[in-house]
């Protein structure tokens, strides 16, 4: 493997001169960097991270923190790692990965030893306790998701309360007056965490403005945690005709308890789905969704670190509007099941 010492020697200059052209830190004339940079290319010289990072005071390095708990949707979850990776590849940066259950000390444990240039955090919760130890690092940090104060702070996501709207406005367009929600689990409410309120939220203010007749359940995972929500969501509310589901896995086991029980989808429910797209077609009904847009999120929030590491401006709340597919899960209800 060609040393620093070998790049300088073919470039025919001293190995501090091939150091000041890979950090920046000294102005070098535009021959002699391109003699290096020719002698880097020939070689295939990688400098050695530890080094480049003494030598410019950075790392090229983004920690993502993110949750891997039994609670969450972990594939969902590493769409999103997924395309971080991806996007920070594409500028030259690897990312190192901490999970959420780190918690403030995670993150500050990282940021004083100068392992990583930036912080990019999911699952928000509405009061977060990491929001304030991230203020005071001297790294920038970009949030996926929306706490409730996040002044400072870049934050990216899914418009979730416009995508409620949207599934409503949806359902609503087919005739549909009744209509149940199938929430994230208990957890996830307990947590506060933002995306699962905010979607709430608008689930619930949008009724109000549709005028329509809605209840909302958390729901666990599982089967039996699919039943009980659903006979809650009979309970409250007789003659549903369809429902939002915001609960990736409760999809598989909701479309077989409604099949076990002689409700077709979508003769006798229709079904919104909030989720990523490969999970609504691989349903034995292909859904009518509203995308988690793991890769869009991903990446903008990478390019939303590049540019705070660069110094330039950046929009500190950027909310994707959601994008509904239709497919085979919701269909026009007479007027006399409205």
């Amino acid at each position: 493997m060609p040393t620093i010492n070998d790049v300088a020697k073919a470039a025919g200059v001293s190995p501090s001169t091939v150091s000041y052209v890979l950090s920046g830190r000294r102005p070098i004339s535009a021959e002699t960097r391109a003699r290096v940079q020719a002698a880097i290319a020939e070689l295939g010289f990688h400098p050695h991270a530890g080094a480049r990072a003494l030598a410019s005071s950075k790392t090229n390095v983004i920690a993502l923190v993110a949750p891997l708990r039994v609670d969450v949707n972990v594939p969902v979850i590493m769409q999103f790692a997924t395309a971080v990776v991806t996007a920070a590849r594409s500028y030259n940066h690897d990312v190192l990965l901490l999970t959420k259950d780190e918690g403030t000390a995670g993150v500050e444990r990282v940021a004083h030893s100068t392992m990583v240039d930036a912080l990019i955090l999911m699952d928000l919760e509405r009061d977060d306790l990491r929001i304030p130890a991230l203020r005071k690092l001297k790294q920038p940090s970009v949030l996926i998701g929306l706490p409730a104060d996040h002044t400072g702070i870049a934050c990216v996501d899914l418009d979730f309360g416009a995508a409620a709207r949207a599934a409503l406005t949806h359902l609503a367009g087919h005739g549909h007056r009744r209509i149940g929600l199938v929430g994230p689990s208990p957890a996830v409410y307990k947590r506060q965490t933002t995306y699962a309120d905010r979607f709430l939220t608008g689930f619930l203010e949008a009724s109000v403005d549709l005028d329509l007749q809605t209840v909302t359940h958390p729901c666990e995972p599982g089967a039996e945690g699919v039943r009980s929500c659903m006979a809650d969501l009979d309970a409250e509310l007789a003659g549903l005709t369809a429902l939002v589901v915001h609960n990736e896995e409760a999809l598989r086991p909701l479309l077989d308890l409604l099949h076990a029980t002689g409700r077709r989808v979508p003769e006798d429910v229709s079904i919104v789905a909030i989720c990523p797209r490969d999970v609504a077609t691989a349903m034995p009904v292909n859904l009518t969704s509203i995308d988690i847009p793991a890769h869009d999120v991903g990446t903008l929030a990478v390019e939303t670190v590049m540019r705070l590491l660069d110094g330039r401006r950046v929009e500190y709340t950027r909310l994707l509007e959601p994008s509904l597919v239709e497919r085979d899960s919701c269909r026009e209800i007479s007027a006399s099941h409205r």
